[in-house]
């Protein structure tokens, strides 16, 4: 069957679009890690030959977004519980510095739609529709980031989203983001409106913390081979 998680390009500059479209949605989360790419089903579902597709494939290959297979198929990479801790430690210093340039500068139409994005995260974890919880956390991030007006730190960024995007999949059901307190979210939110750059910056990385040490720690249990065998299954 043809994928549903890519949309139409048109066909003027073929292969730059499939990637940025491909980008997109490892960034968002569409994809899961180990998810194998089948350029004739993506083709079709694209409207394109396949040779855009492949091109723009192993583009991401190269980038290590991706990984290639003995040479017969490409899928999306595995993030090892170190991979993503060194990934995380990068993530809080450059987030932390985009959040915190972000709150002197943010509209209050971004701040509402930050709002917005935190309560459909909430609505679809509680609900159990994982796909849309990763997405709009990945649109709650991107738009406080992008806020920062910072474009060579957002290239940075979100070169690590493409990474780190497929493995939030993992967060859901078995290690959904828990929080000692308030949800991080909430006190970044706050903290833009009371235009506290230092509220903000220690909010999203802590968020980047306390969201993921459940994830960090599944991946540990997986490669000790201590996870339940239906966990470690779906994702390799």
């Amino acid at each position: 069957m043809p994928n549903d998680t890519v949309g139409l390009v048109s066909r003027d500059n073929l292969t730059a679009r499939v990637f940025q479209e491909l980008r997109l949605a490892l960034m968002e989360g569409r994809f899961r890690p180990g998810h194998r790419f089948k350029i004739r089903d993506l083709a079709e579902t694209m409207g394109v030959s396949e040779t855009p597709i492949r091109e723009a494939l192993m583009q991401l290959v190269r980038a290590r977004v991706l990984s290639m297979q003995a040479s017969r198929w490409i899928e999306v990479a595995h993030l090892s519980a170190s991979q993503y801790q060194e990934l995380r430690s990068i993530r809080i210093l450059l987030e932390g510095l985009a959040a915190e340039r972000a709150t002197s500068r943010i509209s209050k139409a971004d701040i509402a739609n930050l709002k917005k994005y935190h309560q459909a995260l909430v609505s679809a974890e509680r609900g159990g529709r994982w796909r849309e919880a990763v997405q709009v956390n990945w649109q709650f991030h991107h738009t406080l980031y992008k806020a920062a007006d910072a474009p060579e730190l957002l290239e940075m960024i979100e070169t690590i989203w493409l990474r780190n995007g497929p493995m939030l999949n993992m967060l859901y059901p078995h290690a959904t983001p828990t929080y000692p307190g308030r949800h991080q979210h909430l006190n970044v939110i706050d903290g833009l409106v009371a235009k506290d750059p230092e509220a903000v910056k220690k909010s999203i990385q802590a968020d980047l913390l306390e969201g993921g040490a459940r994830l960090l720690q599944l991946l540990r249990d997986i490669e000790a081979g201590t996870a339940p065998t239906t966990i470690d299954a779906a994702v390799r």
